[in-house]
């Protein structure tokens, strides 16, 4: 099985990030322009933490306070569980589903490289098993 680099390979795409003076009502504004759910939080080229649709649900919403004038930073998840591009796809499904968490940023020495998915892992998981499935077809079949 493959290892969280080889997701960030087929990817291709740049992290998107706010910082933690971004309003939650514009962060949201970029995750529905960026149909994404989640954001990575940096300051000054550090990542600080994770802003999801959770955190807006449960931080904002539920109470009462006003996305337009909340700052990012007093809702993101601060040391949110991390993974670097060696840790195998195995681990990041067992921990994923374990924690219930949906976003894993990937981090290689102190630097933020990339952030993978549920998603992510599920695609790259399936799409794994058919290169498998497709192999084994045609050593049986000689095909």
């Amino acid at each position: 099985m493959g290892k969280v680099r080889n997701i960030l390979e087929q990817k291709k795409t740049v992290p998107i990030s706010v910082g933690p003076e971004t309003t939650v009502y514009e962060a949201l504004e970029l995750m529905l322009e960026k149909n994404i759910g989640a954001l990575l939080v940096m300051e000054q080229e550090k990542y600080v933490g994770i802003l999801t649709e959770r955190d807006y649900a449960r931080k904002v919403i539920l109470k009462g306070l006003s996305s337009k004038s909340v700052p990012v930073g007093t809702i993101m998840t601060v040391n949110s569980a991390t993974v670097t591009s060696d840790t195998s796809i195995e681990e990041c499904m067992e921990y994923m589903t374990q924690k219930f968490i949906r976003h894993l940023p990937v981090i290689d020495d102190e630097v933020l490289i990339g952030i993978i998915s549920i998603g992510d892992v599920v695609k790259y998981i399936i799409e794994d098993q058919e290169y498998i499935i497709g192999n084994l077809k045609h050593y049986i079949t000689g095909i």
